[in-house]
């Protein structure tokens, strides 16, 4: 499975034995605040590893999914990050402790995950929904060249849409490694 190096992050395929560290992060109602159908609602440790187990399985059937982020100073896992799909549409997807918040790490990892999506898997278009009110992560968004489409509702969760097509995409000049496994 690939992996990304940027200048502090790699990015690496989840593993069933990064449970423990994302049963931490998932158990965080702040971490958890603009996330899922219930927005704030944290996941128990169980419900965490049938988690990791699909996105596991989604890279499988995929090619493609959510890596783990992990911090090259320290070596800790700060969070997840890469692409699922909605509605069919690849969309970018990430999720960070809050210990590790304010660092520039989600827009680090974003950025290198939406140049894997248009040079690696030549997507034409890649979305973000976020929460209205999330307004941090509307900034890694906007950081990263995306733009905002509309208001939207899935699963009966209103959210607004930011998109960036591939001709669009501007990739910066910042370390990024792919290795290919």
């Amino acid at each position: 499975m690939p992996k990304i190096e940027t200048s502090r992050l790699l990015l690496r395929m989840l593993s069933m034995q990064d449970l423990d560290e994302f049963a931490l992060i998932f158990a965080d109602s702040e971490v958890m605040k603009f996330i899922g159908i219930e927005a704030g609602t944290t996941l128990s440790r169980a419900e965490t590893e049938d988690t990791l187990e699909k996105m596991i399985v989604f890279w499988t059937r995929n090619g493609f999914g959510r890596w783990a982020v992990i911090d090259k100073v320290d070596r800790k896992l700060v969070g997840l990050c890469g692409l699922r799909l909605l509605d069919g549409v690849p969309e970018l997807f990430y999720l960070f402790a809050e210990a590790s918040w304010g660092k520039g790490f989600a827009t680090e990892a974003a950025a290198a995950t939406l140049r894997y999506g248009f040079e690696e898997l030549e997507f034409d278009r890649i979305i973000a929904v976020i929460r209205p009110g999330n307004t941090a992560s509307i900034t890694v968004v906007t950081k990263i060249g995306m733009s905002y489409e509309k208001e939207v509702s899935h699963y009966g969760v209103d959210g607004v849409r930011y998109a960036i097509t591939r001709r669009e995409f501007r990739p910066a000049d910042s370390t990024y490694i792919l290795c290919r496994g």
